[in-house]
């Protein structure tokens, strides 16, 4: 079925939903270019802590995009808020496919006809979250990375979306300082994070099997690679439950996935020491969290 595209962008706001450690750093990269950005979050604190990290940093970063200006963003209290009037929403909620799959139908209900649908999960595709939806055809996954730092993005169809949608999002992204690249089979994990995954669960397995430690596989990594950050540091700031929650379900495709690696990050999940959001990972030396 095809999709009616969305006019007048420029002037009609983008839909966030989901304030955590990416939903925060996706509205800053939306609000950009003078527009507005609408969050939602059931989490009243998160909205607060999202909406004071975009008021920090957005200056900055649209002084970095050719011709960015700082936008607007602010707290939808409701979901209808958020979406109203909006010509894109971008969902960066926990990965469960439950959660999903209820959330996509709701954001199919509510939103305005020409509203293009995407999806942050970083290991689900979306084909699977469509069961409620009516249209399949504005769906897409939309994979952010950790911006402003790292911008490429990749976009995957959910298998029935409007091939106009995709080229639509690959001319227009780039006006927002983001960069698509298309994953031209559905991928779990899609491009950068099934390679991504394969150098985390080694480095993972390097320190279960006992050869080395964190805080010595990051510094060798820094050394050889000349990045600032090594991967046990990148996985503290993504948040251990998640990098877990990720593993598992590369596991649950492919069994021959190595266990040790899944346990080790058990351990640290059991123990509430999730990284950078709890104040200890697999480094402690964060600002603690206030309760």
């Amino acid at each position: 079925m095809a999709f009616t595209l969305p006019t007048d962008i420029e002037n009609r706001p983008v839909g966030v939903v989901g304030a955590g450690t990416l939903g925060r750093r996706i509205a800053l990269m939306f609000a950009t270019r003078g527009g507005e950005v609408r969050m939602h979050d059931p989490s009243k604190r998160a909205a607060e802590d999202a909406l004071a990290f975009v008021e920090e940093n957005l200056a900055q970063v649209a002084a970095g995009i050719d011709g960015g200006t700082p936008g607007r963003v602010t707290v939808a209290d409701e979901l209808e808020e958020a979406l109203s009037g909006a010509w894109l929403v971008v969902e960066a909620v926990p990965e469960r496919l439950d959660l999903k799959r209820e959330l996509f139908g709701r954001l199919d209900r509510i939103a305005g006809p020409d509203t293009i649908l995407a999806s942050n999960s970083s290991s689900y595709a979306s084909s699977r979250f469509i069961d409620q939806v009516a249209h399949p055809e504005r769906v897409l996954n939309m994979h952010f990375y950790m911006p402003p730092g790292q911008n490429a993005i990749d976009i995957m169809s959910d298998g029935r979306t409007d091939p106009g949608v995709i080229e639509f999002l690959e001319r227009t992204l780039p006006r927002y300082g983001v960069y698509p690249f298309e994953a031209r089979k559905e991928s779990t994990g899609f491009i950068f994070n099934r390679i991504w995954a394969a150098i985390k669960r080694e480095s993972l397995a390097v320190v279960a099997e006992g050869v080395s430690t964190p805080k010595e596989v990051d510094r060798m990594w820094q050394i050889n690679m000349g990045t600032a950050a090594g991967p046990f540091r990148e996985m503290d700031l993504v948040g251990l439950d998640v990098v877990l929650d990720i593993e598992e379900h590369y596991a649950a495709e492919r069994p021959e996935v190595p266990w040790g690696p899944r346990e080790l990050l058990r351990r640290y999940v059991d123990a509430g020491h999730l990284g950078m959001k709890t104040g200890q990972g697999f480094y402690d030396d964060y600002a603690k969290p206030e309760q």
